[in-house]
């Protein structure tokens, strides 16, 4: 089950919190009587209110004059996945085995540009805990990007609504949390095969990173008889820093790249 999210950071301070201002729509005005408001004030209220509206969108959620949603000088072409470098994810789980490859369902269009690629880690061969032989076992990590950008549609509101999604591609969600201080809105999704992504929307851009690690097998014709006893999945949240990290990279090479 899905709760409302909660806010994660990298290694550090805490981030400061969400405030959410509002009124007791119980509470009448002061002296408890009702009082008749006359039509013009009504009016002049109701265009303050449209005015702070419309403010509100252009300044927060980055919609231009034109209605549609500031690019932020966000690039986002054919060649994307060259700025893909994940040096924080680089260092902990091994170095990328290979340049970026760059995946066949990226869309060119006029409204919309999106690119996928992956970066594959280093393979490592996985040793048991109190064995000193090798356990004929291999595991590996994977990092994919998603990078979109928007140019008719302020993405905001689908991505909000993505927030609550308890299963995506087959694999159900286990936690969603905010990142604070990271684009318009970003959240950390662990998802319960103990992958990771995080997804952040800034004016028109919306990117996910997501990081899945795999084990591999022995071969079963090497002489051993059987399959030794499997070993545990790597450790994936001890990377959720390092994911937030390049996230947050990813997207200054997107604006300058």
């Amino acid at each position: 089950m899905i709760t409302e999210p909660e806010l994660v950071g990298e290694p550090g301070p805490d981030g400061p919190t969400d405030v959410v201002s509002g009124f007791d729509p119980g509470q009448g005005p002061a002296g408890g009587g009702r009082r008749r408001v006359p039509g013009l004030l009504w009016a002049a209220a109701g265009a303050l209110t449209a005015s702070a509206v419309w403010a509100t969108a252009v300044f927060g959620y980055g919609i231009g004059g034109d209605r549609k949603p500031d690019p932020r000088g966000y690039r986002v072409e054919s060649d994307t996945c060259a700025a893909v470098e994940l040096k924080a994810l680089g260092k902990a789980v091994g170095e990328p085995a290979a340049e970026p490859s760059t995946e066949l369902d990226g869309i060119e269009h006029p409204a919309l540009r999106r690119i996928r690629c992956t970066v594959d880690f280093t393979v490592a061969v996985v040793r048991p805990p109190d064995g000193e032989e090798a356990s004929g076992w291999s595991s590996g990590y994977q990092a994919s990007l998603t990078a979109e950008l928007h140019k008719e549609t302020d993405p905001r509101p689908e991505f909000e609504a993505s927030s609550t999604l308890t299963e995506i591609d087959g694999t159900g969600v286990d936690r969603v949390e905010r990142v604070p201080d990271l684009g318009d809105l970003a959240y950390l999704l662990i998802m319960e095969d103990e992958s990771m992504r995080v997804q952040v929307v800034d004016g028109g851009a919306v990117v996910t990173l997501t990081l899945s690690s795999w084990m591999s097998p022995p071969d079963i014709d090497d002489g051993r008889g059987g399959l030794p006893d499997v070993v545990d999945q790597p450790e994936m949240l001890a990377y959720q820093g390092d994911l937030i990290s390049d996230t947050r990279e990813v997207m200054k090479a997107l604006r300058t790249g």
